[in-house]
């Protein structure tokens, strides 16, 4: 799943670190388009289809896989002039009520699509809603997904994420890893350690001023946090224009320098502040890891109330880093 810019890591950047990915999955087509100008012969599939009949005549030209999930798209294909067939995948609603075509009516589009001169090849695919909460799982919807689809003899797709660990039965012909492929655990209650996964992104900055703080004298903005006892602060150059979580609360964990420190305060723009009483001889210049390969972005999604895709994705609109996020490299704020 590159969809997003792969996530807010970029399309380019993430396609070129994984040279012997099986596809992709995007989903604006002009992108698309530009991997395969750019030279990648895999498979690419737009995951929400096509939003115009018009857009056809570029699948076929650039080899595009599409997803089809209204019958008006499968209408635009058998009108349609095509310069050759396109793989199609028929997206079935089994639950998640968002997009796809009621499962029941699998068998009679998968036999439209057959005698459509446009198709090259049709996989039946679905998705979870709640593949990620043990509480709920995915039961329903794969019964329904097997019912519909046990007698077409077609490829398909049905596991993002989550199925992938949890629901080894789903993995299908295609599997869809998305948060996962960036180094996230897809549930609360694992980490990305341990399912195997690897950061893939680090937020870092540095301490660019230091504050003693006599007890009883507040941090920040609203003056939300105040001092118990004595303490020394570092200012750290980094704030929700750099896409740090401007929600995130005191006590959300900090890597300084080898060490776990807190969050103290609200964050500003452009800066937050951060506990280094305990080590005395923490000054400017000391590094810091927001989140990365110290510290999981899922323990600092955790403490700020969100989710690790809304972090990692944010970096598209941060124009204070001064380098991007990069497979296995950093994103410094600076």
């Amino acid at each position: 799943m590159i969809k997003a810019n792969a996530y807010g890591h970029g399309v380019q950047r993430v396609v070129e670190a994984l040279p012997d990915a099986d596809g992709f999955a995007i989903l604006e087509i002009n992108a698309a388009i530009q991997l395969r100008n750019s030279g990648f012969t895999q498979p690419i599939l737009l995951l929400e289809g096509v939003f115009s009949a018009a857009e056809l005549t570029a699948c076929a030209e650039f080899d595009l896989a599409i997803a089809l999930h209204l019958p008006m798209h499968i209408e635009w294909l058998e009108q349609a002039q095509l310069s050759r067939p396109i793989a199609v995948f028929l997206k079935l609603n089994t639950g998640m009520n968002r997009l796809g075509f009621p499962a029941e009516s699998a068998p009679a589009w998968a036999e439209r699509l057959a005698c459509c001169p446009n198709v090259a090849s049709v996989t039946v695919m679905t998705h979870f809603a709640c593949a990620d909460e043990p509480s709920k799982g995915i039961d329903r919807q794969w019964q329904r997904f097997l019912a519909a689809t046990q007698s077409l003899a077609l490829p398909t797709s049905s596991a993002n994420s989550a199925a992938i660990f949890a629901y080894p039965q789903t993995h299908g012909t295609w599997v869809r890893p998305g948060l996962a492929l960036y180094g996230s655990s897809p549930f609360s209650d694992q980490s990305a350690a341990s399912l195997g996964l690897q950061t893939v992104m680090s937020l870092c900055s540095e301490v660019i001023a230091t504050q003693t703080v006599a007890a009883g004298e507040s941090v920040g903005y609203g003056a939300s946090f105040i001092a118990p006892a004595p303490m020394k602060i570092g200012i750290v150059a980094c704030g929700y224009a750099d896409g740090y979580p401007r929600h995130a609360p005191t006590g959300t964990p900090v890597w300084v320098a080898g060490q776990k420190t807190r969050l103290l305060g609200r964050v500003s723009m452009d800066m937050l502040c951060i506990d280094l009483t305990p080590w005395p001889e923490l000054d400017v210049g000391s590094p810091v890891e927001l989140w990365g390969e110290h510290l999981p972005i899922d323990e600092v999604a955790s403490a700020a109330g969100t989710l690790s895709y809304e972090l990692i994705n944010v970096r598209d609109s941060c124009a204070r880093a001064s380098a991007d996020a990069t497979l296995n490299g950093e994103w410094h704020c600076v």
